[in-house]
């Protein structure tokens, strides 16, 4: 049993363990990785463990290969779906055909990844199923958005030594993207001992089947660590609506070089706005903030309601009716403590000598 508390990185999460990569594993001599359970300490404290993240383990079993996660060190960032910790960059995933590429399916996905403050990359996955010249318009129209972009192909190859060499770089790259584009099949050609379970797009639907069931850091390079995550098709949207603008590159630079004539300017031709209505994705911005601004009236209907004024409330991504106060029936301890702090007063006005027969 080891005594000294060990280093390492979050590869996976496992039911209720954590598996560890060790820092010191070529070191010591063993295999790496160690399946841990967290210390009570970390669970009172309300730390949550992510992919990713940095802890210290003890209470080593080399033989069973277990450990007790002991610490947790600060995060840099968190990429909060698929919950990733300390990302360097973010790698958004879509298909060209097979699902068809959705620009509003695209730009959600995109929200998400900036608000990891980390680079954004654009990977369009099947290449092969589109002729050339619109892959190369995709590839410009994603460029005007202000992110680079790379077409690849597993059938082809096409696009593969471009993409080994960005995500060889130091660091953990999270590849993120919908059902179905292609991602595990991207991780199996750049390193095809991973084998990683794919499946055909659903023949009906000709949507994405999740294959992939959790987070999980696999190494392609010294130092380089990539994600593979579940495919999810909605990602949320940004819960503040003057935050929403932030997440679209090619705003940022225009109003750098000309700022809005107001500074809560909603991009909707507002007067004085300097981004007008004749950029690309001016429509799905519109989209966005029209449902980002509904959300956040239902939350603020909801407070209301919390302070008696009737409404609804938050819970989990939906809005429930709240319960008049005055038809919600009071819990069995209640009454009874009612009924024992009313006993003393009732015996007084039974024991009064005042009290008519």
């Amino acid at each position: 049993m080891g005594a000294e508390p060990l280093p390492g990185r979050v590869v996976a999460l496992q039911a209720n363990y954590c598996l560890v990569g060790l820092d010191a594993s070529s070191e010591l001599g063993v295999d790496g990785r160690l399946l841990c359970t967290r210390r009570s300490r970390l669970d009172k404290s309300g730390l949550q463990v992510c992919v990713g993240d940095r802890v210290t383990v003890a209470s080593v079993d080399w033989r069973a290969r277990r450990a007790s996660v002991v610490g947790l060190e600060p995060r840099h960032n968190l990429l909060p779906r698929p919950a990733v910790a300390n990302v360097s960059r973010v790698v958004v995933v879509v298909a060209l055909a097979e699902p068809g590429l959705d620009p509003l399916q695209l730009t959600r996905f995109l929200i998400t990844a900036e608000a990891t403050g980390q680079p954004v990359q654009v990977v369009l996955s099947k290449a092969d199923l589109l002729p050339a010249a619109a892959v190369e318009a995709w590839c410009r129209r994603l460029e005007g958005w202000g992110y680079a972009t790379l077409a690849v192909s597993t059938r082809t190859g096409a696009g593969l030594a471009a993409l080994r060499c960005q995500l060889g770089k130091p660091g953990i790259a999270v590849l993120c993207g919908p059902s179905g584009v292609g991602k595990s099949s991207l991780l199996n050609a750049l390193a095809p001992a991973l084998e990683l379970r794919v499946a055909a797009v659903s023949g009906r639907l000709r949507r994405g089947r999740h294959t992939t069931r959790h987070v999980e850091l696999f190494a392609l390079a010294p130092g380089a660590l990539v994600a593979d995550s579940p495919g999810f098709n909605t990602p949320a949207l940004p819960t503040d609506p003057q935050t929403l603008a932030a997440a679209f590159p090619e705003l940022l630079a225009r109003l750098r070089s000309s700022p809005c004539r107001f500074a809560n300017c909603r991009h909707q031709g507002d007067p004085g706005c300097a981004m007008g209505d004749g950029w690309d994705r001016h429509g799905i911005f519109c989209r966005c903030l029209e449902e980002v601004e509904a959300l956040a009236a239902a939350r603020s209907r909801a407070g209301q309601g919390r302070q008696g004024e009737g409404g609804m409330r938050q819970r989990g991504d939906r809005l429930e009716p709240l319960l008049d106060p005055q038809l919600r029936r009071s819990s069995r301890s209640t009454r009874r403590q009612a009924l024992e702090a009313a006993l003393p007063t009732l015996d007084a006005d039974l024991s009064s000598p005042d009290r008519e027969d």
